[in-house]
């Protein structure tokens, strides 16, 4: 054959390599059908808090990635979402919004919002830090013992102590941790501290910086309860739960209110998706005044309710941090359960 011929040859075995390529490409592309007709609206508050309410909407989208502009991403599966900033005075966003169907496929559009936050005059009234190693400083927080005569009205299976064991300040966090032990006749143990008699308010802003436990059955929680609970039963006291979380739904936070008609199974209550709540730290937040409850995780707000004169949230509350195990809320417990703790890295009130 000579060089004219190999030549040919080369040259209709490249062509025919190359075209069986790109129908291959073609194939498998064909299965990949991108969202269409993305829009995206953002209403900012007019009222200097940093709120701003993003809507977004695409035809066969599934999720909506939202990158505020700041450096932090949320994914929204219905397309709306309330996002606070946080920098004080007057900026303006780029906020980029990628909307993506079920195949895979992406489409992204970007706007501009301008965020006018007046500088906050609220100031530090209370904290913890938990700097300290050794037992929760003793002039903040007292416990509650035992098992509440019956799991604390919610069959729960802990017994709570007030040992090192289960409540101890370590390399700058506060660690409860509940344990699978035989002790004073039940299977498990914790921690359930509280500031009752110790500090209280009345309105305010709530800031506590937790990770979570893991572990079906586990349900931790950061909350305030009326400072009249011994003398009004609840619900009539009033509760106001920034944090739950259990380890049988893992990753949903929930806040939520309790006072009477909405207690219970009935409470007033919002729920918040969020990522890797058990292996890394977030900031959950309260903030509480005369006319409005308002409940955030990670500066994104999940939950408001309107206060009112006939509601019992215009009074002096304590706060509590406590892990339970089971119960009517924690349901049910992994048999394989050894131990878990909650971290949280401070809490701090203002006023």
């Amino acid at each position: 054959m000579n060089k004219l011929k190999i030549h040919t040859v080369l040259i209709l075995l490249f062509s025919i390599f190359t075209q069986a390529s790109c129908k291959k490409s073609t194939s498998n592309s064909s299965n990949i059908t991108a969202p269409t007709n993305l829009v995206v609206n953002a209403i900012a508050s007019t009222d200097g808090s940093g709120n701003v309410s993003f809507t977004a909407t695409a035809d066969n989208a599934v999720t909506y990635d939202f990158e505020y502009g700041n450096g932090t991403f949320a994914t929204v599966t219905s397309g709306t979402v309330t996002y606070k900033y946080a920098l004080a005075g007057t900026n303006t966003y780029t906020v980029k919004v990628t909307a993506k169907s079920s195949t895979g496929g992406t489409i992204s559009k970007t706007i501009q919002v301008t965020v006018n936050i007046i500088p906050s005059a609220l100031s530090l009234v209370w904290s913890d830090e938990f700097n300290v190693d050794g037992l929760p400083n003793p002039a903040k927080w007292g416990y509650d013992i035992g098992n509440g005569g019956g799991g604390w009205g919610n069959n729960e299976l802990e017994y709570y102590t007030n040992r090192s064991d289960n409540a101890v300040c370590i390399n700058g966090n506060l660690k409860i941790t509940l344990k699978k032990e035989s002790f004073s006749g039940f299977n498990y143990t914790s921690a359930r501290l509280l500031s009752q008699g110790k500090f209280a308010f009345k309105y305010g802003k709530v800031e506590a910086r937790a990770k979570l436990p893991a572990g079906a059955g586990t349900w931790p929680a950061i909350w305030a309860l009326g400072s009249n609970i011994n003398t009004t039963a609840w619900p009539a006291c009033g509760e106001i739960d920034i944090m739950e979380h259990i380890g049988n739904d893992l990753n949903k936070i929930y806040g939520t209110l309790h006072y009477p008609g909405r207690s219970g199974g009935n409470a007033n209550g919002g729920t918040k998706i969020i990522t890797n709540a058990t292996t890394e730290f977030h900031l959950y937040t309260l903030e509480w005044d005369a006319n409005t409850i308002k409940i955030y995780v990670d500066n994104v707000l999940f939950h408001s309710v309107t206060n009112s004169v006939s509601l019992p949230f215009n009074q002096d509350f304590f706060l509590i941090m406590n892990v339970a195990m089971g119960g009517n809320f924690g349901g049910t417990v992994d048999p394989n359960f050894t131990e878990a703790a909650m971290e949280v890295d401070y809490i701090r009130v203002y006023q």
